[in-house]
């Protein structure tokens, strides 16, 4: 089985189909569109890495929320 991406083919579609074998166009589907499975993102260690910066290493900017802690 041939597999194409729709890009390429979007504009020529029906040359494309008749390329295909003249046995398989007798009054018989000749193409199936399929949609391809997505994959799923899978969490990777360190990709973030880089993206925080902590400002301050200090208690000085949680004494705004002393009164939610414990």
């Amino acid at each position: 089985m041939q597999t194409t991406p729709v890009e390429q083919v979007a504009g020529h579609l029906i040359e494309v189909i008749d390329k295909l074998s003249p046995s398989a166009q007798n009054d018989k589907p000749v193409t199936k569109l399929t949609a391809m499975p997505r994959e799923t993102p899978r969490p990777m260690p360190g990709r973030s890495k880089g993206m925080l910066t902590i400002i301050s290493e200090d208690d000085d900017h949680l004494q705004d929320f002393a009164e939610y802690m414990p």
